[in-house]
């Protein structure tokens, strides 16, 4: 049953699975006010017909889709964008300034993943992107507004993880939807109610400074709720803003410590930033009182922390 892929929340929310690898791996949020309807991120082509499936089952109409909103485009957030604009005729994409040119013409942002993930790889995961029509593009610089039937969403200019990344104020919930800018949490590592959130540094434009001011002026609104693209709504976001920090400085004393002790380490730099990275949310997992098997959690965040490395790296050598 489609209406399996949703978790509905209060104030017109729901996360749509965007069935990204994996169950409850990355959510494309939906935003319903009084008809009207938002997507917040597209997931991949392949998730879109879930999307579809969805509506139908909640009896909304394709033509009342008023924006698809695009935090950033890292294509596991945006590489279903064009398929979106396609099958919702009346949508227009809102995306930052800096991403806009990309979903216009996505040649680069299709050399870019395929660089980081391979041909095979990329077409297996994404398939087609095609470009979007500019006249249907809102890009969204910082403090700007738009109205969905009444309801006014603010975007903030958060980089950190990209230059071109945007997290949306709900004024209506008091809730951020953060993109990956307040980081990761999957539901699995959940504790008594209690999430477990940690950065992710993915290249190839991590800034450490930029990614400390990004959740401080999150933090300035006092959000009730984040809702993240990985995955969906957490709480207690005074502590995880406190953990954010912590791990975004751990994150980055790794790479320096690999890069620093480079000439008495005796496998590679990326394996080395690598196990570490493992080690230290393994130990910050544990802390928090999570007993899934070791095994289960490596599997769990194999991509993250191949990903985070690979981000560091970057970062170390720009």
């Amino acid at each position: 049953m489609t209406l399996s892929l949703v978790t509905d929340y209060s104030d017109g929310i729901s996360a749509i699975d965007a069935q990204f690898h994996r169950p409850k791996r990355a959510a494309i949020h939906l935003i319903v006010e009084h008809g009207k309807i938002a997507l917040i991120d597209t997931g991949t082509a392949s998730s879109i017909p879930g999307v579809l499936g969805v509506l139908q089952e909640k009896n909304l109409a394709v033509e009342n889709v008023d924006y698809i909103i695009l935090t950033h485009i890292h294509l596991d957030h945006a590489g279903g964008a064009s398929h979106c604009m396609r099958v919702f005729p009346n949508a227009r994409l809102v995306v930052h300034p800096r991403g806009a040119r990309h979903m216009a013409n996505p040649d680069k942002l299709i050399s870019g993943a395929i660089a980081v993930y391979g041909e095979t790889e990329f077409k297996r995961v994404y398939g087609e992107i095609y470009p979007i029509d500019r006249k249907r593009i809102i890009e969204a610089p910082d403090e700007s507004r738009i109205d969905l039937n009444g309801r006014s969403l603010l975007f903030l200019d958060t980089p950190g993880h990209a230059r071109h990344h945007n997290c949306i104020y709900d004024e209506k919930s008091n809730s951020f939807f953060t993109g990956d800018t307040f980081g990761v949490s999957y539901r699995e590592l959940d504790v008594n109610s209690m999430e477990f959130v940690f950065p992710t540094t993915t290249p190839v434009q991590f800034d450490p400074d930029a990614a400390h001011a990004s959740i401080d002026r999150i933090m300035r609104f006092n959000p009730e709720h984040a809702f993240l693209t990985h995955y969906s709504r957490i709480c207690h976001l005074e502590q995880h803003a406190e953990s954010m920090h912590e791990l975004i400085n751990a994150h980055v004393d790794i790479a320096r410590n690999v890069q620093n002790y480079a000439d008495s380490i005796k496998t590679s730099r990326f394996d080395a930033i690598r196990a570490a990275l493992q080690a230290l949310l393994l130990q910050h997992i544990r802390s928090h009182g999570c007993t899934m098997p070791e095994e289960d959690i490596t599997n769990l965040l194999y991509s993250d922390i191949r990903l985070n490395t690979l981000g560091l790296e970057h970062w170390l050598d720009h």
